[in-house]
């Protein structure tokens, strides 16, 4: 007896193609939007063709987990919707082949497109993260690329505002002025020269400026006038030049970050590091918090470092002794001077207990973040394989009960499905990040809403409901409003009335 079946292959034929199809649509897509997303990087850096090659290797490796729900979902929502569209899906139930029968071959493909989402996610995307995040973090050192516009002051050169009237052929800038407050506004200087030209240093560390046939203006004094505060007017040196050089300190080489930076972020860690990371650090956490309460409750707590005896009671005392004192009586004892000197003391101390609880709390809040970052993104490994499988079982059934093939409304229904996917696991992303629920809470609470919708849309796929039908909802809506009149409650009811 053959294993796999002819049935087997051709649905398997046509829904790899399918999802082959959809998931380079879905990574185009998702690989747009994070474009979008980064384009002030990118644009008017002068980056050369291999950097952006390499930044959109690293982009796509990145998107990929994110596309390949929503290729599942559209794929097997088209490859159904073209069965029961041509009445195959009928023909097949027709000849003794159930529903789960004909989902067996595909969701076999899909739990193993699930795992091998789950190894991508664990063992490559670290990896691309990491070189993706170091990539941006170069690129958002890297000075702009220099394009000089006419008739307007340019300012991406850091304490420079160029203004320049008109260009050459040559890359000569005519009638330009120029702005000099990289000593501070106060201290700004300002030239105008007729022509100047613009080229970078062999080293691609600096600017050089020559100006030709012009003037530079520049008060002195500046800073004797402002430590003096004084109102009168200050000289100010004027020059005429016939050739000016100016050095200016703009680095124009791309200097790439080394990946190690992002060694220990939640971006670049496998499951096993994650887990590693988050019992260390929780370990840390535990500790330092049993250490800060353990002092509080023994210094501060009880004052057992002779706080009451320094004021109230003689010096002399020992603790014991303290304890068979009264402290309301000794309190009515004291004179006035004294309870305002006890008051103030008393003051003084709650408030440096106050700042050490806050400051305690602070320590305590950055490793918990670390350690709901880390989470975060060891719950989201899983939660992406998962949602594969759940997309799965809502687009088959769905699309076996909408009857529509091709790339109309199976389209259309995919987008408003991954759109609620997204707002429910965005939602519970920001729960967990932001401590309001339980990491696993917040990052499984997408499955949760939509699990039960795939169980309901194959139970209804494989017993034929008319789930779309107006018809068959008018029906049940009057055969449920004739129970609900027909029912004791509803009598009595009105019976009371009347």
């Amino acid at each position: 007896m053959r294993v796999v079946k002819k049935i087997d292959i051709y649905l398997l034929r046509n829904f790899l193609w399918l999802f082959l199809a959809t998931f380079f649509i879905a990574i185009f897509i998702l690989l747009m939007q994070f474009m979008w997303m980064h384009v002030n990087d990118l644009v008017g850096k002068g980056i050369s063709l291999g950097v952006l090659s390499e930044f959109f290797i690293y982009a796509t490796a990145s998107v990929i987990p994110l596309a390949l729900p929503l290729a599942i979902l559209l794929s097997s929502l088209i490859a159904f919707g073209n069965l029961a569209e041509k009445s195959e899906l009928t023909a097949m139930k027709a000849a003794g082949i159930s529903l789960f029968r004909i989902l067996r071959p595909l969701a076999i493909a899909v739990a193993i497109l699930s795992v091998g989402a789950f190894y991508f996610s664990n063992n490559v995307l670290p990896k691309s993260q990491a070189k993706l995040w170091a990539l941006i973090f170069s690129l958002r050192q890297k000075s702009p690329e220099l394009q000089i516009p006419v008739g307007e002051f340019y300012d991406e050169i850091h304490g420079y505002n160029i203004y320049v009237r008109n260009k050459t052929r040559d890359g000569d800038l005519l009638n330009l002025m120029i702005y000099d407050y990289s000593s501070g506004f106060e201290d700004a200087k300002v030239m105008v020269a007729d022509t100047g030209r613009l080229r970078a240093s062999t080293d691609k560390r600096f600017l050089v400026l020559d100006l030709i046939n012009g003037e530079s203006f520049e008060n002195l004094n500046q800073k004797q006038q402002r430590a003096t505060r004084t109102t009168q007017n200050i000289p100010y040196r004027r020059e005429t030049f016939s050739h000016k050089r100016l050095i200016i300190d703009f680095n124009t080489d791309f200097n790439r970050y080394d990946e190690s930076i992002l060694d220990d972020q939640h971006v670049s860690k496998n499951v096993s590091q994650l887990l590693h990371s988050i019992d260390s650090v929780e370990h840390v956490s535990d500790a330092r918090s049993k250490e800060q309460s353990d002092k509080l409750i023994k210094d501060r707590y009880f004052g057992r470092e002779g706080s009451r005896t320094d004021v109230i009671l003689p010096t002399t005392l020992s603790s014991e002794d303290v304890e068979r004192y009264n402290l309301d009586s000794l309190w009515a004892h004291l004179s006035l001077t004294r309870k305002k000197q006890v008051y103030s003391i008393a003051q003084e101390k709650a408030r440096n207990y106050r700042d050490q609880i806050e400051y305690n709390a602070i320590l305590l809040e950055d490793t918990e973040r670390y350690v709901r970052k880390h989470e975060i993104e060891l719950y989201r490994k899983f939660t992406l394989a998962f949602a594969c499988l759940i997309f799965f079982f809502i687009g088959a059934p769905l699309g076996a009960i909408i009857r529509k093939g091709g790339l109309g409304a199976p389209v259309v229904i995919s987008v408003i499905l991954f759109i609620i996917y997204y707002i429910i696991d965005n939602t519970g992303y920001k729960m967990a990040r932001e401590a309001l629920w339980p990491c696993w809470a917040g990052m499984w609470l997408s499955s949760f809403v939509l699990l039960p919708t795939g169980i309901f849309l194959t139970y209804k796929a494989a017993t034929d409901s008319p789930l779309f039908n107006p018809d068959a909802w008018v029906i049940a809506w009057k055969k449920m409003v004739n129970k609900v009149q027909e029912s004791k409650w509803f009598h009595q009811v009105k019976r009371q009335k009347n």
